[in-house]
């Protein structure tokens, strides 16, 4: 590996919605590391949350791809989590 792999990349707003919302979507059951998918929709509950935190704090503080990118990220997984519950409440 060269030097430049180990260096990470930079973060902004933008990034830091998408890895709450990729952390969502790993406890949502849609994306997987491996063969074994779990579901915990408390903390994917507890990830959109945190998403619906930064939107209210940062209110007239972000530009307009910002707003567009948090908006559509929330709505999305509001989605999924809706979805998801469903499923899991027609298994129990």
């Amino acid at each position: 590996m060269g030097e430049e792999d180990s260096t990470p990349p930079g973060i902004d707003f933008n990034t830091f919605v998408l890895s709450l919302s990729t952390s969502a979507l790993m406890n949502l059951g849609e994306l997987s590391g491996s063969e074994d998918t779990t579901v915990n929709l408390a903390h994917a509950k507890q990830s959109i949350d945190c998403i619906a935190l930064l939107e209210e704090k940062t209110k007239g503080n972000l530009t307009g791809e910002e707003e567009r990118l948090i908006g559509e990220v929330l709505y999305d997984l509001r989605l999924r989590f809706v979805a998801a519950k469903k499923e899991a409440d027609k298994k129990a």
